[in-house]
């Protein structure tokens, strides 16, 4: 969405900050050079990590004509919130832009977030251009970034677009809502020795988010082991995927000191 004001400038990011990968400059400085990108995630947020990859294709792609792109982790439990945790988690992602650990907030109410993945574009010169909450209709975005570049100098060659405006509207059914087996965001589960979890779901997909150190065996709809997951680290494992949205059925058996922060699910076609 375009701003309501022209005005709006960027907020800096506090110089104690501590950042997962290099250090990027002041953004006075980066605004100074050409439009910023700065996206808000959460590793264990499904909309989150589902923005990801094209987010940092996105960063790739337009780096060489201009654009620097940086990656904000506001936590919304102990998953990642320390440093440590979240670059455990960002290599896991294997993203290519700086990621600031937001574990107090500080950046997160400086840029006045509401939700995961926050998404905020600032032109040359440190004004808000553009912003996106969520993960639908992320073509515009990436129309708004080649806006900016080409505002720099109108003659700019840019590589092809990454995304394109749907042609025909898919209607997606909403899926299942996220379960927390602790009884909260910022509760994990442990299981017992030898206790499976077992949850039933409507949706296309399931993705738990994990930490600790294990495996973890899936069984989808009661056949037998579909997948076994190595947990090397904190974030959000694929369980199940699914080419329609329906009622499914995942049970997970651990072998060793795993904890489950949550369980969400995919949206699908009809």
């Amino acid at each position: 969405m375009r701003p309501d004001r022209p005005d709006i400038p960027v907020p800096p990011f506090p110089p104690d900050a501590t950042w997962i990968g290099e250090a990027p400059p002041a953004v006075e400085r980066l605004t100074a050079a050409g439009p910023l990108l700065v996206h808000f995630f959460e590793v264990g947020e499904l909309s989150s990590v589902q923005s990801l990859d094209l987010v940092d294709r996105w960063a790739r792609h337009y780096a060489p004509a201009g654009l620097a792109t940086v990656g904000v982790h506001t936590p919304r439990s102990d998953l990642a919130r320390s440093p440590a945790d979240l670059a455990t988690a960002v290599g896991r992602l294997g993203l290519g832009f700086p990621v600031c650990s937001d574990g107090d907030y500080r950046v997160w109410h400086a840029y006045g977030c509401k939700g995961w993945p926050s998404l905020f574009l600032w032109s040359r010169g440190g004004r808000l251009g553009w912003f996106h909450l969520g993960i639908a209709n992320l073509a515009g975005t990436e129309e708004a970034i080649r806006a900016e570049l080409l505002a720099d100098d109108a003659e700019r060659e840019l590589p092809e677009p990454l995304t394109s405006a749907p042609s025909g509207r898919r209607k997606l059914i909403k899926p299942s809502d996220e379960v927390f087996p602790g009884g909260g965001h910022d509760k994990p589960w442990s299981p017992a020795p030898g206790e499976p979890l077992q949850v039933e779901y409507a949706g296309a997909g399931a993705w738990a988010a994990m930490d600790g150190a294990g495996a973890v065996a899936v069984a989808v709809d009661a056949g037998p082991t579909s997948v076994d997951l190595e947990i090397d680290g904190p974030g959000l494992y694929r369980l199940s995927e699914h080419e329609r949205h329906g009622m499914h059925e995942v049970t997970l058996t651990f072998d060793g000191p795993i904890r489950v922060w949550s369980v969400s699910f995919a949206s699908g076609p009809a």
